[in-house]
């Protein structure tokens, strides 16, 4: 039985974790710190710039920023959030901008008044945004979190630090995490305690779902996958996950409820079991208790891989999902673990080459694989351990998986980068 202590260190990562944002979070996270950053100058930038690790690189160059009218990039994320964010609103801070301080972020580039740098960092998540106003300049660094500022200084003189500046920015106890005690959480805890923050879930990204396939974003993969595959449960799954990963990577300005500091993987671990539960006429309650499983089983592939990395995180929830499925149709403990062995055997190998609408596609895929392991699992059909890189126990194959694509793809990921940024 889970004690107090485990109970409230999974509650609060819930809390942590699920947390709403406007928008591919890495863009996001630019215009929160440029924002901070205008706050402490205290007056608009006369010129910002923008040192970025190789992974904001990846992250923020291709996708299409919210309430922007299309603009994509490192640079207008920073004008953007400089001139019409609103920091207090942390990763919804581009709520703010209006027609007006759109189109004075839209002068400010124009003149050429932005510029970034490559910011040779082995931290993945790490930026600083530099602002200067007259004679004066503040420095806003993030590290680890989108939103984890670790230090300010204005004028050279350091007026904020941050304790969490040489670690991972994370307040909830994470080490008690395991397969089998987040079903014995997601088991017995009292909805009440989870309502509010999985209503929010369901909301949000359910929503932008149903944009995603009513509007007209990237190549319209929800209505493709609708259209070209059985009219069954799995289709349905994967068209609305995919849907809304599309609009949001197309600057759809709706907000999406994330996991592990990515909206992808906040609707890659909700969307699908929401469709399914709904599709299955399954209680509510036991949807709210699949969601608690799945989000907290993103959360605990994720602290092995980290924020960002080559790996691709549309994996990590896609299995999350498909397990989460095993979990709400009874299947045991051990069905759940060959659920994720059998998804990790067949494509733990995906990379993460930036934010960008074909991530939809990506998630379509993986969603297929985790159905696939899913069904295999309810057959208790599962591939041996020690073939390739399953281990004996599926929270060794997380870890294992998670030490390939935190460690052994790190230059992986610097390749991709390099590829990246080449001219053409």
């Amino acid at each position: 039985m889970l004690d107090s202590k485990i109970k409230s260190d999974f509650l609060s990562i819930l809390k942590e974790e699920l947390i709403p944002a406007m928008g591919c979070t890495e863009p996001i996270a630019l215009a929160f710190a440029s924002a901070r950053a205008r706050e402490v100058l205290g007056a608009l930038p006369e010129n910002i710039t923008a040192y970025c690790s190789g992974n904001i690189i990846k992250n923020v160059r291709c996708v299409a920023i919210p309430n922007s009218d299309g603009l994509t990039g490192i640079e207008p994320a920073c004008a953007l959030g400089a001139f019409g964010g609103n920091a207090s609103r942390m990763m919804e801070v581009l709520e703010s901008v209006t027609s007006d301080t759109r189109a004075r972020a839209v002068a400010f580039l124009a003149e050429g008044k932005c510029r970034v740098e490559y910011l040779d960092s082995e931290i993945p998540l790490h930026f600083i945004i530099e602002a200067k106003s007259n004679q004066d300049t503040v420095a806003v660094e993030v590290r680890y979190d989108h939103i984890n500022i670790v230090r300010i200084t204005k004028n050279g003189e350091e007026i904020f630090k941050n304790d969490a500046i040489d670690g991972e920015a994370q307040a909830a106890d994470r080490s008690a995490l395991s397969v089998e005690n987040i079903k014995e959480f997601a088991d017995t805890i009292d909805i009440s305690l989870v309502k509010p923050i999985l209503d929010r879930v369901i909301q949000c990204n359910m929503d932008i779902a149903y944009e995603g396939m009513a509007g007209d974003y990237g190549v319209g993969i929800g209505k493709v996958i609708r259209d070209a595959y059985p009219e069954d449960v799995v289709t349905r799954m994967r068209a609305y996950a995919a849907a809304a990963s599309e609009a949001r990577m197309d600057g759809c300005d709706m907000p999406v409820i994330i996991n592990s500091g990515s909206g992808n993987q906040g609707i890659a671990s909700s969307v699908p079991v929401i469709v399914y539960a709904r599709e299955k006429s399954i209680p509510q309650e036991k949807l709210y208790r699949a969601l608690v499983f799945s989000g907290l089983l993103t959360v605990y592939q994720k602290e092995f891989i980290g924020k960002l990395s080559a790996f691709c995180g549309a994996i990590s929830a896609s299995c999350a999902a498909g397990a989460s499925v095993t979990y709400i149709v009874g299947g045991s403990v051990m069905q759940i673990k060959n659920t994720i062995d059998n998804t990790l055997a067949n494509i733990p190998g995906v990379i993460c080459d930036g934010a960008k609408t074909s991530c939809a596609a990506k998630i379509a895929s993986a969603l297929d694989a985790a159905m696939l392991a899913h069904a295999l699992a309810m057959r208790d059909k599962t591939y041996e351990a020690f073939t390739g890189v399953l281990k004996e126990d599926a929270g060794e194959t997380i870890s294992c998986v998670g030490y390939i694509g935190k460690v052994g793809m790190k230059q992986t990921d610097k390749e991709i980068v390099r590829l990246m940024l080449e001219e053409k």
